[in-house]
């Protein structure tokens, strides 16, 4: 008790709504120590967030309320703290960092400013801030740091910005650290940085780690505990190992079912077959830089060809320049037969009938102000040869009953769904013009696992039913392994390996592949520190 930091007692959280109170916590308690890990787990809508926000005061009152419970910091209720108090506490003693960075970091001012502003509300002198602003900067793996503490969020990667926030948060050398989701959507290579420099900075500073997650297989790299939540309650505790190995709750035992990467592999289609894609020498310069340098490969009709790569490696490139929303040049993409990259506009317009885009994050890619049956039946709007307008609300309702949701959710905001909901009604978008050809742009990162395997198994039954290809630009190698027909690794804009599944997975030939798979998590603790081990390895033969 004398190391404990921090501890929740029977909270409960409700949200009032013009549909009904929402109990987004129910009766939750847990404490984290002093240079603990403790672990968060469980899907979209388990009151993990929440909880967390609660400790910051950063729920939004009304509508929500704190209807019982305490949250004790060092033995005080900081539910009956004055807002002074509380101030005095939020970003001092207790730092969060968030899931997107460039939702939270500010886009007009230089990442320098807003780490300093944090210190200066905190009483730092103004005359010390900019040193110990390029100090934190240096310290958490940003270069050239006396150089970019003038720069701006949107100049950074996505890897970057998680780094400076970080640094903000540390900037005051905080007792708690809460991180929510910090690694969600970044690249394999770059999750494990975060991850080792978070515990890195752990071991130095003392402060207990809190760790908001849907991944088990961040929860057995950093957690030395885990609380499972479910509906808004605690449903299971235990050590990362406890809780993989000997789940006792069906939820826990349903998660662990829904973790990607084991499944069978699926086998290369035969040869012979046309493919629907072909590109060959495709290349595209900004300024001198090369983004994508003499590309070439094919995808056939039924087939899921997976790009995979780190940040900056010129797989989103690759696939706005084969959908034209960026302009090759030089190289071709032939589509049927047809030239995408020196086709004019009249005919690109008629051939985007047959490409759609399933992009990452459908909370920037579906418009808030549009219902969801406007944004399917958009396009019809676009394509009016496709569907008589009396058609179209029946086809919407179709359309979302084959991706799993209901025909009445039509009348909603993207802003009323979760994450994998939003996702689901971007992939009924992309299938009202039914498609040969669906390009999937780091399409199901941010989701739930049994999310990304329901995303997954409905992708896979859509192909089987309608015979579509997919072009699938992924991080998370476990879901390529499970999903794709063949595997394409990119660096620097280049392909460096290319194969079905099961070369790349069992025997791959580049350091490159090797490094990117031994840097994948496992769910299985056991598992995971032996990758540690043989990562760190590979790493220093590299080098």
């Amino acid at each position: 008790m004398g190391d404990r930091l921090l501890e929740v007692r029977n909270l409960s959280v409700d949200f009032h709504t013009s549909h009904g109170t929402v109990h987004a916590v129910r009766d939750v308690s847990w404490h984290l120590d002093r240079g603990e890990t403790l672990a968060i787990l469980g899907e979209s809508g388990s009151g993990k967030s929440v909880s967390a926000s609660a400790v910051l005061n950063l729920i939004d009152m009304p509508p929500g309320e704190i209807t019982s419970g305490e949250i004790l910091f060092e033995g005080r209720d900081v539910i009956k703290m004055s807002s002074e108090e509380r101030r005095a506490l939020n970003g001092h003693r207790i730092a969060m960092i968030f899931q997107d960075p460039l939702s939270h970091l500010n886009p007009v001012y230089s990442v320098g400013f807003q780490i300093a502003e944090t210190m200066t509300a905190h009483g730092v002198d103004n005359s010390q801030t900019r040193a110990k602003t390029v100090e934190l900067l240096e310290r958490v793996g940003i270069p050239d740091a006396a150089t970019k503490v003038d720069a701006y969020p949107h100049q950074f990667s996505g890897g970057q910005r998680q780094r400076i926030m970080i640094a903000m948060a540390l900037a005051l050398k905080p007792d708690i650290l809460i991180a929510d989701e910090p690694t969600t959507a970044l690249d394999v290579t770059v999750q494990a940085q975060i991850l080792a420099l978070l515990e890195e900075l752990q071991e130095e500073t003392g402060m207990g780690l809190l760790l908001i997650t849907h991944d088990l297989g961040v929860v057995a790299e950093v957690a030395d505990r885990v609380v499972v939540m479910n509906s808004g309650q605690i449903v299971e505790t235990g050590t990362s190992s406890e809780v993989y190995h000997n789940p006792t709750h069906p939820y826990t035992k349903k998660l662990i079912a829904a973790i990607p990467g084991s499944g069978e592999m699926a086998k290369e289609l035969g040869p012979g077959i046309k493919p629907i894609l072909e590109i060959s020498g495709l290349t595209k310069h900004y300024g001198a830089f090369a983004a994508l340098d003499n590309v070439s490969l094919t995808v056939l009709p039924g087939e899921s060809v997976a790009i995979v790569g780190e940040s900056g490696s010129g797989k989103s490139t690759l696939a706005k320049t084969i959908l034209r929303l960026e302009e090759a040049t030089s190289g071709q993409a032939l589509f049927d037969g047809q030239d995408l990259i020196s086709m004019n506009a009249k005919d690109l317009f008629n051939v985007r009938r047959d490409i759609q885009m399933v992009f990452q994050d459908p909370t920037q890619s579906l418009n808030p102000r549009m219902s969801i049956y406007e944004i399917v039946s958009e396009a019809f709007v676009i394509h009016p040869e496709i569907l008589a307008k009396q058609l179209w609300k029946s086809r919407v309702c179709e359309l979302l009953e084959q991706v799993g949701l209901q025909a009445d959710h039509m009348y909603r905001y993207p802003h009323q769904f979760s994450g994998g909901q939003r996702q689901r009604i971007a992939i009924a978008r992309a299938l009202a013009l039914e498609p040969k050809l669906i390009v999937c742009d780091e399409a199901v990162s941010a989701l739930d696992v049994s999310i990304q395997a329901q995303v997954l198994s409905l992708l896979t039954g859509l192909q089987d039913d309608l015979g579509l290809s997919f072009l699938f630009i992924a991080h998370d190698l476990p879901l390529v392994r499970d999903f794709a027909h063949r595997v394409i690794v990119m660096q620097n804009g280049k392909i460096v390996e290319q194969g079905p599944v099961a070369q790349i997975f069992d025997a791959p030939r580049e350091d490159y592949t090797r490094n990117l798979i031994a840097a994948s998590l496992s769910p299985d603790p056991k598992i995971q520190a032996e990758r540690r081990v043989a990562l760190r390895k590979l790493q220093g033969a590299v080098t």
